[in-house]
């Protein structure tokens, strides 16, 4: 759509075209994953106790807080689609970020526990039950592999669902650590390799964390999103037809899946056309992804800046 108007001797246009869809419903995605983990999380607690294993206990806490996670993440992509109010004119599209966010800084905590506790045991050993800890990490690999498997269709155009993804597939990784770490117990009697594995699950944790930490950190202070260059950007509006200048170009998230746009184009010849408008529109979508686009036409270069200067980008 279009609309035009006067102002302050200007002729000020904005197009919104190319509008993204909403993200696809992962919704049984998160409903098998939620209950196949809360129930692996109960097996996990019941054999590592049992099997006097950190490992297992770290593993079991660190998939209690994966359960929290998928459910923000599954609350984001709901409250992602609700229609717009006057008081939120984006919907509740944000929520996905902050999701993505609580994901991230929830994980780094979490994995400061379990490494503290790997530490202690290394003062005070105690024997593991080799058999059981490699029984019990093999289904959590079946189990992790699965839910990771239903979130990665996902997981490169929506970071809300690449959380979910990474930290599955992880943690399936993890798991067939754990799996090598009670052969190798149970054959050798190493009993420190137990806590020197769930370091292990800290360091995985944290590489695996920190990119999406670095992302959704990024997006909730309304940065550029990652994989979009401002400056490729700037410098298809200024080779549009007629464009002498590109200034006030802004480009920040409105979810994890949805992107806008703001720029003020001088065009000295005049109003290009509503066309022109929706064809610029269109090319930020099919070429950065941008679906949300607000474009203004000023005819003097000047007089235009002039009027935002603390604005030019």
């Amino acid at each position: 759509m279009t609309e035009s108007h006067d102002h302050a001797g200007h002729d000020h246009s904005h197009a919104h075209g190319g509008h993204s869809h909403a993200p696809a419903s992962f919704g049984k995605a998160f409903a098998i994953g939620i209950a196949l983990n809360v129930g692996f999380v109960v097996i996990e607690a019941v054999y590592g106790v049992l099997g006097n294993s950190v490992a297992l206990l770290a593993d079991a806490g660190h998939n209690l807080s994966d359960v929290l996670g998928l459910v923000v993440a599954w609350v984001a992509t709901v409250l992602a689609k609700r229609a717009p109010t006057a008081r939120y004119t984006y919907g509740m599209k944000g929520s996905s970020i902050l999701a993505s966010l609580f994901n991230a800084v929830f994980l780094l905590v979490a994995v400061g526990a379990i490494g503290w506790e790997a530490i202690q045991r290394f003062g005070e050993p105690a024997p593991v039950a080799g058999k059981t800890v490699m029984v019990v990490a093999a289904v959590g690999i079946l189990v992790n592999g699965i839910t990771a498997w239903l979130f990665a269709s996902g997981a490169k155009g929506d970071i809300n669902i690449r959380g979910a993804f990474l930290h599955m597939a992880a943690d399936a990784a993890v798991s067939a650590g754990v799996v090598l770490a009670g052969l190798v117990i149970l054959y050798t009697g190493w009993t420190w390799l137990d806590p020197v594995t769930s370091l292990g699950i800290v360091a995985v944790i944290v590489w695996s964390t920190w990119g999406l930490l670095r992302d959704s950190l990024t997006m909730s202070l309304a940065a550029v999103p990652p994989g979009i260059d401002p400056t490729a950007v700037r410098a298809h509006l200024e080779g549009l037809p007629g464009v002498t200048a590109v200034h006030d170009l802004h480009i920040w998230p409105m979810s994890t899946t949805e992107t806008a746009l703001t720029a003020h184009l001088v065009i000295p010849a005049g109003h290009p056309g509503d066309s022109f408008l929706m064809e610029a529109a269109h090319g930020m979508k099919d070429d950065f992804g941008i679906g949300h686009v607000t474009l203004q036409v000023e005819t003097d270069e000047a007089t235009a800046c002039s009027l935002v200067p603390d604005h030019v980008v």
